[in-house]
């Protein structure tokens, strides 16, 4: 058996069943060889992106693969295992590299060398008797701790390579962490006694699927729940104590409670400090529950820490905490603070979101679409920029993983990668991207793989000819020079490649325009629907 041939069986005995890739690496006819199927998009990045979807939908239980040449393919694959590393992705990376007599000689790219900074750990394959060793390590390190990109390079003579004829492979364990039970008692001592406590989920919940037990905590501290965008729809945004979700862009009711809280429990976050997330308020507990024992504090000051597993912390705070708290809190009270909050907030949205103007109100668009859609069947992720904003503070995600969020890093075209890979985990949902045309322009070539691989996805495009958020930090080069003029016919490209596209200019086509697009993926087709808007900029930050 050759190396190439021992690596797909590896990958196929660890559950592997999607290869993503581009152009050229010998990996691919190996893993085809036994039934994994390989997907070939048009740029590496947006196949490093469904890797990443199929790890998240499915919450680590299938790991997203992908592989890419040597030379410029491994250059041009570098932002998008930048993007897995910052949202902490468990996704296998297998580039192929220069052969081994020159893989360090300049100014060839060393894929170990080049990406060590933005993965759990780099390798490289320099003898057929090590691969079921390297490749145990990397399985290991992607199963087990916070996740993150695992790299193995295979120079191309490496594929030449017989392995040994009795060569074994068991597939690496996974693990889970609990913490320190004392450091429990004292979390639990601090809930108990809290006034306003607010409980802040984050991506861990989704990786642990602990979304029962946070639903349990919350309930009965009686405590409202607010996440990070990776964590939103860890907890249903129509329970009494939802708060929704904090980006850059949040609704009312999370800065109001995250302001008037005395204790913050952090479960499953890191608490990054980032532009795109919400700020937590200075002078206030923290209790940080993590599986990285790094991330305590490092942005922000805790005053007990928990290290392990969402939903091993979750089990054993609620078993602390039901030994101190005899009667559920009162939701009813908290739920009427929750509304007082948020109803006027709405209300100074709603002219946005009930618009009929022409151009359409990007927020009429999206407040159609949650009304068209079946909601708990769908899966959604937004682009960065406007899209996110946008979106993510009205959506209203009401079942787990119904909506993959992101913002640490933000590359723009992020979201359609996204909606593909979660199709292919998901194949049973329909899976939305909403992007702006600024984000197209990065990896909307794309949507041709979705056509030619039959991946049937719905993408909005909410398109105002413009870098709308730029306007207001470019006005000279605007006006002098049109600098952030951008044009094109967007639903014209999507049939050019065999896709449904539909350009709809006006609000009463909105919801029919969705109805069509979401028939034609039921037909197994992609579709692409570019609704004209307005510039807008506004976003709800408080």
């Amino acid at each position: 058996m050759k190396v190439g041939d021992a690596i797909a069986e590896i990958m196929r005995r660890e559950g592997i069943r999607t290869l993503t890739g581009y152009p050229v690496n010998h990996l691919i006819e190996s893993a085809a060889a036994i039934d994994i199927r390989p997907v070939m998009v048009r740029q590496e990045r947006i196949g490093l992106h469904m890797a990443d979807a199929i790890s998240r939908v499915t919450s680590g239980q299938e790991i997203g693969a992908f592989c890419m040449q040597h030379g410029p393919g491994a250059e041009n694959s570098y932002g998008g295992v930048a993007q897995c590393f910052g949202e902490s992705i468990p996704v296998l990376v297998l580039p192929m590299g220069y052969p081994r007599r020159i893989a360090h000689v300049p100014p060839n790219y060393n894929s170990t060398v080049q990406m060590r900074g933005i993965t759990k750990s780099t390798e490289a394959i320099m003898n057929a008797a090590e691969v079921p060793n390297i490749m145990r390590r990397a399985f290991a390190r992607l199963k087990n701790g916070r996740g993150g990109p695992v790299l193995v390079e295979i120079p191309t003579d490496m594929f030449n390579e017989e392995m040994p004829a009795n060569w074994e492979y068991t597939p690496a364990v996974k693990t889970r962490a609990a913490p320190d039970p004392l450091d429990v008692k004292r979390a639990a001592e601090m809930l108990a006694h809290a006034r306003r406590p607010v409980i802040y989920a984050g991506t861990g919940v989704h990786w642990a699927r602990a979304w029962p037990q946070l639903r349990a905590l919350a309930e009965l501290l009686g405590a409202p729940v607010t996440s990070s965008l990776g964590g939103k729809s860890s907890f249903p945004e129509d329970h009494p104590l939802a708060l929704g979700s904090g980006g850059l862009a949040i609704s009312a009711p999370v800065r109001h409670f995250l302001d008037n809280s005395d204790v913050i429990f952090g479960i499953g976050c890191s608490f990054t400090e980032t532009n795109f997330g919400v700020a937590m308020p200075k002078g206030k507990k923290i209790i940080h529950a993590t599986l990285d024992p790094d991330h305590l504090d490092k942005d922000v000051r805790c005053e007990i820490g928990l290290v392990g597993d969402a939903a091993l912390v979750l089990d054993a705070l609620l078993e602390e905490l039901r030994g101190r708290i005899k009667e559920t809190r009162d939701i009813p009270g908290v739920q009427q603070e929750i509304e007082a909050i948020r109803a006027p907030w709405l209300r100074q949205w709603a002219p946005k979101r009930d618009s009929n103007d022409a151009p359409l109100n990007p927020y009429r668009v999206l407040r159609d679409l949650w009304r068209t859609v079946d909601v708990d069947n769908t899966i959604i992720t937004h682009d960065a920029g406007s899209p996110r904003d946008q979106l993510s503070p009205f959506w209203v995600s009401r079942t787990p993983l119904s909506y993959l969020g992101w913002g640490k890093t933000t590359q723009l075209g992020y979201g359609l990668g996204l909606a593909m890979g979660a199709k292919l985990a998901a194949p049973d949902k329909l899976c939305i991207n909403v992007w702006g045309d600024a984000a197209i322009g990065f990896t909307g070539m794309d949507f041709e793989t979705a056509v030619r691989e039959r991946i049937p996805i719905l993408s909005i495009l909410l398109n105002n000819f413009s870098m709308a958020i730029e306007l207001k930090v470019m006005p000279v080069s605007t006006e002098k020079y049109r600098s952030t003029d951008i044009s094109g016919d967007y639903a014209a490209m999507a049939r050019a490649f065999g896709g449904f596209g539909e350009r709809v200019e006006r609000p009463e086509d909105i919801i029919p325009a969705i109805q069509r697009g979401i028939a034609a993926t039921k037909e197994g087709k992609p579709a692409l629907l570019e609704f004209i808007t307005s510039k807008e900029t506004q976003v709800s930050r408080l």
